[in-house]
């Protein structure tokens, strides 16, 4: 028959452009949302995680420096710099998972996972538990993972490496602060 022999002819370019604009644009926003929710979980469960081991050890805390309005503005500080390093961490992963890197780089997810546990131990150790020197091992075993998982980053994202700097440095203070408290 006559339709058989018809061939399919694609519309001219200018008609293509406008009617894949509005889906393109649709498929670019959605996109964007499930960046953003994946971003906003990537920052939230670390700086949750140590919102609950600052509470853990928080009674302690705030029982040793309540004497002190110095202390009091010391441990307020060590608050909001962990929360904030934790947030960072979680930045810095969300960059290196947006690229891949969790699927390619076989060290990187463990090393992730053994910082976050290093992070949530040290407080409630050095604070609850009041083990300086415990506290004082997992404190410099959290600088050499942290150290490692940057340079497992750097391979992936090397921004999501830099961001791991700032915590390099909380984490040479924590150390610091430790010792004078051994």
């Amino acid at each position: 028959m006559a339709s058989e022999t018809l061939k399919h002819r694609p519309p001219p370019k200018d008609e293509l452009a406008t009617a894949t604009a509005g889906s393109t644009k649709d498929q670019k926003l959605a996109l964007a949302r499930r960046g953003l929710r994946s971003l906003a979980v990537a920052v939230a469960i670390p700086t949750v995680a140590t919102a609950a081991s600052i509470s853990v050890a928080g009674t302690s805390i705030s029982a040793a420096v309540a004497a002190s309005p110095s202390g009091t503005r010391l441990m307020w500080a060590f608050h909001v710099g962990s929360l904030l390093m934790s947030g960072l961490l979680g930045l810095s992963a969300w960059l290196v998972w947006a690229k891949g890197g969790f699927h390619g780089r076989s060290e990187a997810l463990p090393l992730y996972l053994a910082e976050l546990v290093m992070e949530l131990l040290w407080a409630p150790l050095l604070f609850g538990s009041r083990s300086a020197w415990p506290a004082m091992a997992v404190c410099a075993a959290h600088f050499v993972v942290l150290f490692l998982l940057a340079q497992s980053f750097r391979h992936v994202n090397p921004v999501a490496a830099d961001l791991i700097k700032p915590y390099l440095a909380w984490v040479s203070f924590l150390a610091v602060v430790n010792y004078l408290l051994l």
